[in-house]
């Protein structure tokens, strides 16, 4: 399998819009080149009786359901704002917009 060319990492560097300087070029190269050696390895290796995964354990999810919990008040949570309007916290504008 022939390697990956310094022009074609010059594509992908321009798609990318990454500029790349000439020893770069032959640097990524190799690098490019042995990584794609890496992953046809393992395309070899890979046999049909292993199904494709995206991680060796099974996920579930995670996240606690969405309950409605005590919380503070919007007194309570306003009190220590240095400014507040409408019940909200009020901070300086930081947008030319109203």
């Amino acid at each position: 399998m022939p390697g990956i060319t310094r022009e074609e990492v010059a594509h992908l560097a321009h798609l990318a819009r990454l500029e790349l300087k000439d020893e770069e070029l032959d640097h990524f190269a190799g690098q490019l080149d042995d990584i794609i050696g890496a992953v046809a390895r393992v395309s070899e290796v890979a046999d049909q009786d292993v199904p494709p995964t995206s991680h060796p354990l099974p996920l579930t999810n995670v996240m606690r359901p969405d309950e409605v919990r005590p919380s503070l008040s919007p007194e309570q949570a306003l009190s220590g704002a240095p400014a507040q309007e409408q019940q909200k916290f009020k901070v300086p504008q930081i947008l030319g917009e109203d």
